[in-house]
């Protein structure tokens, strides 16, 4: 009769398990890194929104904008023209660089005497609600413009967003938010 050879147990965990184990920890690790890059990204444009309206802005699912020609027009009221830009062209990009701090001067002082918000950006928590939820008041000047959310404190003046900005808003209330 042969004899048989006895088996060997494992000493330890297979060589995938490390594999594994590896793969799980480097994407804990580059998970904790976005969300931390991420947030360094729009900490002042939480700070000037609020965490609220700042998650709005990026998903509220009806986007009003609001031609804002006149003085004396209101901006809680109802204002001469509303146009769904829900759908429109470009509105992801625009909501995207709304909260992004880098697209914004926080250095140079915000404010802008005298000049009367030039368009509203109303957003709203569903389709059917009246009253938008978030309002942004956006002045444009000769030196760019500003940023304002409606019953927070705080401005901020538009920095490398101005130019497109200023174009997209003005493209979208001439096609009436048409995609």
């Amino acid at each position: 009769m042969s004899e048989a050879t006895p088996s060997r147990a494992p000493s330890g965990p297979p060589a995938g398990t490390w594999v594994v184990a590896g793969m799980l920890a480097l994407a804990v690790a580059l998970a904790v890194f976005g969300i931390w890059y991420q947030r360094g990204q729009t900490r002042r444009c939480l700070e000037l929104y609020g965490s609220a309206d700042a998650h709005r802005i990026q998903a509220a699912p009806r986007v009003e904008l609001w031609p804002l020609a006149a003085a004396g027009e209101t901006t809680r009221g109802v204002p001469a023209r509303r146009i769904d830009i829900s759908k429109a062209r470009g509105v992801v990009h625009m909501r995207r660089g709304l909260v992004e701090d880098a697209n914004f001067d926080w250095d140079t002082g915000a404010a802008v005497n005298g000049v009367p918000p030039t368009f509203a950006l109303a957003f709203f928590d569903d389709a059917a609600a009246v009253e938008p939820a978030t309002l942004l008041l956006v002045r444009l000047d000769d030196r760019g413009g500003s940023l304002e959310v409606d019953g927070r404190p705080g401005t901020v003046r538009l920095g490398r967003i101005s130019s497109g900005l200023r174009t997209w808003l003005a493209e979208a209330a001439a096609g009436g938010g048409a995609p």
